[in-house]
């Protein structure tokens, strides 16, 4: 195989076209007026919850659907219990807010223990990995980074190590995360 090829399609998210920077050109005027009309709340609960069967994914505001948005995006991600993330690293910068749960992190081979309140940094080109500790409930975590930026400024190296693993713990086989 091919060293750039990616292994089969596992996330559709990680494999399609999206739009990181929007194009912005027209008449001064136009686009501030334009900015204005923008939504200024954006509901995540019309937004689904993608992936599975042990992390899933909702995007409520990025640059692709989200037009008063350029260069920060975000997300809500929730990790069955004793479920992780894939392993992986970017060059941005991404701030985790834990709404609820109680995990770890693996960042760049350092454990960084955190619990529902907590904010975690994940420092720019840092490889690294979310695990969720908790066996009998789930983790709800926010995210925002500026990734956009980052890819409008050429710094784009972002690679999988691992993906989430496909195995769930029992009784927790059919999970689906609460809006």
């Amino acid at each position: 195989m091919d060293s750039q090829q990616e292994p089969e399609v596992k996330w559709e998210r990680w494999h399609k076209k999206r739009i990181f920077v929007r194009e912005l050109s027209g008449k001064y005027a136009e686009l501030l007026q334009q900015l204005y009309e923008q939504p200024r709340v954006y509901k995540s609960k019309t937004k689904p919850f993608k992936g599975g069967p042990n992390l899933f994914v909702k995007h409520p505001v990025n640059p692709q659907e989200a037009g008063v948005l350029q260069s920060i995006e975000g997300h809500i991600d929730v990790f069955s219990p004793g479920s992780h993330s894939q392993k992986h690293g970017h060059m941005n910068s991404a701030v985790f807010y834990i709404m609820e749960g109680k995990g770890h992190e693996i960042h760049d081979g350092h454990r960084l223990d955190w619990a529902s309140g907590d904010a975690v940094i994940v420092r720019n080109a840092c490889v690294h990995q979310h695990f969720n500790d908790e066996q009998t409930r789930p983790a709800r975590v926010l995210v925002f980074k500026a990734k956009p930026l980052f890819l409008f400024l050429h710094l784009m190296f972002q690679k999988n190590v691992t993906y989430p693993s496909d195995e769930t713990l029992p009784g927790w086989e059919n999970f689906q995360p609460e809006d």
